[in-house]
């Protein structure tokens, strides 16, 4: 099920809370993967997930087992999915009206068939995710399709853009990383200072999905001058240029977003 990536509705972006806390609980299965069977990395990055826009999937790093696999969930109706090498699907499983419990079990028995030792696989973890009813023992609801359609296509045009952004200025890997739920690429722009651009589905700073631009050490003010693409200065407890998703209205959403990135990139 390839994601489409555009068009966003700016209208309902403030209207994906529940469909993103959903994702989010979903998504650490597949950080679980890593938790439980990649080498442990300083930066966390074994926990961190990839887009695969094939998939309209976040999937884990592969489990070099005995039959490799990675575990990626779907994200338009929230679908695990177990993936071989080259990314085949080997086997899925539909959460809506499972609990995690049970999405737990299969796991532990398809990763067992893949060779791997299913008593290693937890779902405890060394950070902590906005709660939601799914964690104490309600079944996944992915009734309002609407809203995790809409979720896809943003992690989808965040991946397209983002992977632009990488090219063109030799950024880091973009990955989803499953604490704060963002979408990322970081530039090294010299003198010990790095930009980190990404799409953030939503969180307690916006209840919207958003794409951001924020250079590290931080400055002790924004910059004084405009962005593009409808873009602001965020100010409240960070410094960073930020683009709301219900302001991607333009005709040209893909260009919209790049002209707010690249406006905040030569901002710094």
């Amino acid at each position: 099920m390839p994601a489409q990536p555009f068009p966003l509705d700016a209208a309902l972006a403030s209207k994906l809370t529940d469909a993103r806390l959903q994702t989010h609980h979903a998504a650490q299965f597949a950080a679980a993967i890593g938790i439980s069977y990649v080498p442990p990395q300083f930066d966390d990055s074994h926990t961190n997930l990839g887009w695969i826009s094939e998939l309209g999937a976040l999937t884990s790093h592969m489990v070099a087992s005995e039959r490799p696999f990675h575990l990626g969930v779907r994200v338009a109706d929230l679908t695990l999915l177990l993936v071989g090498e080259e990314f085949a699907v080997a086997d899925s499983l539909p959460l809506h009206g499972r609990t995690i419990a049970a999405a737990a079990e299969w796991i532990r028995s398809h990763v067992t068939a893949r060779g791997a030792d299913a008593s290693r696989f937890t779902l405890d973890k060394h950070y902590s995710i906005p709660m939601h009813a799914v964690a104490h023992g309600t079944a996944f609801d992915t009734g309002n399709r609407a809203a995790f359609d809409q979720l896809s296509r943003w992690f989808a045009s965040a991946s397209e853009i983002l992977n632009g952004v990488r090219e063109s200025h030799d950024g880091k890997t973009v990955r989803c990383w499953p604490h704060h739920f963002d979408i990322a690429t970081v530039l090294d722009v010299g003198a010990g200072a790095t930009i980190g651009i990404g799409m953030e589905p939503g969180d307690t700073y916006y209840d919207e999905p958003y794409y951001y631009a924020i250079k590290h050490p931080q400055p002790a003010s924004p910059p004084g001058v405009m962005l593009a693409g409808k873009g602001h200065w965020h100010e409240h407890e960070w410094i960073g240029a930020v683009l709301s998703g219900s302001n991607v209205n333009a005709a040209d959403q893909r260009g919209q977003i790049q002209s707010f990135i690249n406006s905040a990139i030569a901002s710094y």
